[in-house]
């Protein structure tokens, strides 16, 4: 779904709570129903390979693709597996980073594509079978921990960590559409393996409350730290993202001197208005333009010389315990 989540979502148990969320309540029982009940249906399928699934709790960035990226860094003979969301190709595909555009493959894939072998399949099963087919040791799956198809060897849940500014990232406890989860929290961290908490760069340490919140299940902290400092200079920077307030925020504690900042909805196919429109803000403020890598390469191609692609990685904070989780894959 192409949205930026709304600030409502992150207002925590016990809090006031907008009428839309008493509204949407009835329609979160029946999504929740409905994703219990088709995960107990399902047959899960062994493409051949061990699938690490790297999922959501929560609907909107988790920070779980930087997660996918860094696992594919120290696993080489995995291939990494996408539904491919924003792209036409049903697959199963391998993604062509010379050849494929983000509106055929999806932003994700084509931005991993870069570093990994990735494929992309709304058949996911499909997918996994052709990735060892053409020879993956193992199967990194992106966003899959609602998908029962395949027979999962290591499941990790990642999580929102950022809880400042009265951002609570588990809201109160409603299912989507009601509240940002997934399936009731209780439910997904029972299929969960370990618990990734992905924090800002510039955030200390993760929240007690959160931290307890999400116990029961072994936790790896990792942070979204800058893989290069931020273009020089005056810039605009602009993000279709769910949550691109967090990409300002990041710019800012990186050093970037942000002149200003445009938001977009997630996964936003930029237009003439869209482009127009930065042009004119760069040129109002005398700046250079700065974007996520996922956003780069949604750029029309002429347009990725006018704009800088800021990267950031996942850096886990115990190498060791990643270390033995990842070993039997290894």
């Amino acid at each position: 779904m192409k949205l930026s989540t709304p600030r409502w979502w992150y207002v925590r148990e016990g809090a006031p709570a907008p009428v839309m969320r008493a509204l949407l309540k009835p329609v979160s029982w029946i999504w929740a129903a409905a994703t219990a009940r088709r995960i107990a249906k399902a047959q899960p399928v062994d493409p051949g390979a061990p699938v690490i699934c790297v999922g959501n709790l929560t609907v909107g960035g988790a920070g779980k693709t930087p997660v996918v990226r860094e696992l594919l860094r120290r696993l080489p003979g995995a291939h990494g597996l996408s539904r491919g969301y924003g792209g036409s190709e049903a697959g199963p595909l391998r993604v062509d980073p010379e050849r494929h555009t983000a509106a055929q493959v999806g932003d994700e894939p084509l931005m991993m594509a870069r570093d990994a072998p990735i494929w992309v399949a709304r058949d996911r099963a499909a997918g996994a079978k052709a990735a060892v087919a053409a020879g993956a040791q193992a199967v990194v799956m992106d966003d899959g921990h609602q998908n029962p198809s395949l027979k999962k060897t290591l499941s990790l849940a990642v999580v929102d960590g950022e809880t400042r500014d009265g951002v609570w990232p588990l809201g109160d406890g409603s299912v989507f559409p009601a509240g940002p989860l997934r399936e009731p929290l209780a439910v997904g961290l029972a299929r969960a393996d370990a618990v990734v908490l992905m924090l800002p760069a510039d955030l200390a340490e993760p929240d007690p409350d959160l931290v307890r919140a999400l116990a029961g299940k072994p936790l790896l902290v990792a942070r979204l730290e800058p893989a290069a400092p931020p273009p020089p200079g005056p810039q605009v920077g602009f993000a279709g993202i769910a949550m691109p307030w967090k990409v300002e925020r990041a710019l800012k504690a990186a050093g970037c001197e942000l002149a200003d900042f445009v938001p977009f909805p997630d996964h936003f196919a930029y237009d003439a208005a869209a482009l127009k429109l930065l042009e004119q803000r760069a040129e109002l403020f005398e700046a250079g333009l700065v974007t996520t890598e996922k956003d780069w390469v949604r750029l029309p191609t002429a347009w990725r010389e006018k704009a800088a692609a800021w990267p950031v990685r996942a850096v886990f904070e115990d190498e060791a315990a990643l270390a033995r989780l990842l070993a039997p894959f290894a």
